[in-house]
């Protein structure tokens, strides 16, 4: 009877050790995703702790942002409640709704890039250049590398949008749109907290 026992216990830990094991995975495209996510995290905040020190060191020109930074920074937080709705119809299997909320956003995006240029232009009218003032240099070099960031995210939206149209986005298949939507909301909380950073370190 105990030898019995002895085999059955054996017989167990071999299944226990042959079982195989849950593993953590994660799609290859999300996680270098996430991978880029962090080194653009990197590089802006060596922009903002470089414009801490260069303002600490004197012959610094403070000047107010002009208001039409107020307004892309509207227009970004507006692109991520469309962006959100675009996800929530695509879990849902709304096509139509998902394809109105893409283009919504999309729009939102392009007039934030234009808007952008045009608060340059506003930059310019007070007489605030790229060279010659640090502070004006900064605003240029953050909101124009956070430009580049908006036109990549908009490409990638247009492939999104085009998928949307051949029925290749829906509940079944998320994952392009689930890596977009991360990417728009990381890039629109970003410059949401650039905005907030220049209005209180002027």
């Amino acid at each position: 009877m105990e030898k019995s026992l002895n085999i059955e216990k054996e017989i167990d830990q071999i299944s226990l050790r042959e079982e195989p094991q849950p593993i953590l995975s994660m799609h290859p495209q999300k996680f270098a995703l996430w991978l880029f996510i962090v080194t653009v995290v990197m590089i802006f905040a060596a922009f903002t702790s470089a414009y801490i020190v260069r303002r600490s060191e004197g012959n610094w020109l403070d000047f107010e942002l002009p208001p039409l930074f107020w307004t892309t920074a509207g227009i970004i937080f507006a692109s991520s409640i469309s962006m959100h709705w675009a996800y929530i119809s695509a879990k849902r299997d709304q096509i139509i709704q998902l394809r109105a909320a893409l283009l919504i956003t999309l729009g939102l995006g392009i007039a934030f890039l234009i808007g952008q240029f045009m608060a340059w232009g506003a930059l310019v009218n007070i007489e605030v250049f790229f060279v010659g003032n640090p502070a004006g240099s900064f605003v240029y070099v953050l909101s124009g590398v956070h430009g580049v960031h908006i036109i990549s995210a908009l490409i990638f939206l247009m492939v999104v949008v085009v998928k949307a149209f051949r029925y290749k986005v829906h509940s079944k298949r998320m994952d392009t749109m689930e890596m977009c939507v991360t990417y728009w909301h990381f890039l629109d909380g970003l410059w949401l907290y650039l905005f907030l950073f220049l209005l209180l370190n002027r």
